[in-house]
């Protein structure tokens, strides 16, 4: 993707279907890692605790339930571009100090690892 996309200041969003539930203004990027702050939106709370499930599950080095997060929060949310074009494939980290960290590539990373 263009590198207009680890521009600070611009805004990926997150969505659940239709609605657009945070916006995750980019902080900086500590490549392959981008961060942002978060502006939880309507919808977002009901996801909030998987997040903080998948923090602990780092902290604690547990990877399967690493992993169970992961598809969890993939199979419930899409993320876009701030041109509004959809992300193929990331892994979103939502920390409870409001702060957000993801990887992305625009292809699935199960195509990826075949």
């Amino acid at each position: 993707m263009a590198n207009s996309n680890m521009n600070t200041d611009v805004v990926w969003r997150l969505h659940h279907g239709d609605q657009e539930i945070a916006r995750l203004t980019v902080t900086g990027a500590d490549m392959p890692w981008t961060h942002a702050d978060v502006e939880a939106l309507p919808g977002f709370e009901a996801f909030r605790p998987i997040f903080s499930e998948q923090e602990r599950a780092a902290d604690e080095e547990d990877w399967e339930r690493l992993d169970g997060c992961y598809e969890e929060i993939r199979s419930a949310l899409t993320m876009t571009f701030p041109d509004g074009s959809p992300v193929a494939e990331f892994i979103l980290h939502i920390h409870d100090d409001g702060t957000a960290g993801w990887r992305w590539h625009d292809e699935p990373f199960d195509e990826l690892n075949c």
